[in-house]
């Protein structure tokens, strides 16, 4: 059982994490979750968490009223996955977000970041989600 609670916490890490930074609050995200001597792999920024963190203020700067909407949340050992729908604009169907999380003592030691924009025509029916 303790494995399965440590799964749950570790997903929640990661949710909170993301809530705080879609509304703003990203220096409390980062004090409350982030190592800042791991590293993420987003390819626009320098390997820090500081840099990301920047990045991240200046998004919620142009797009103050972004939206996330959660799709799956998986997690095995250390890792969390979230895949969720980030519409940066309303009206507009947004894109497809998957990040992927390590942690370790309850801190993102480490973050991955893939995005593709959710084409308004697309033929596949079944949508991104």
């Amino acid at each position: 059982m303790a494995g399965t609670s440590k799964l749950q916490a570790n997903k929640e890490i990661a949710l909170d994490f993301l809530k705080l930074v879609i509304v703003g609050q990203i220096d409390e995200a980062y004090k409350k979750y982030v190592d800042l001597t791991g590293q993420h792999h987003n390819v626009y920024y320098p390997a820090q968490f500081k840099a990301l963190k920047q990045g991240m203020i200046e998004n919620h700067g142009q797009f103050p009223d972004k939206q996330f909407m959660v799709k799956h949340v998986l997690a095995e050992g250390n890792i969390v996955a979230v895949h969720s729908n980030i519409v940066l604009k309303p009206g507009e169907p947004g894109i497809a977000a998957v990040h992927i999380f390590r942690i370790d003592a309850g801190r993102i030691v480490e973050m991955w970041d893939i995005g593709q924009p959710v084409p308004v025509d697309s033929p596949n029916k079944a949508g991104a989600f």
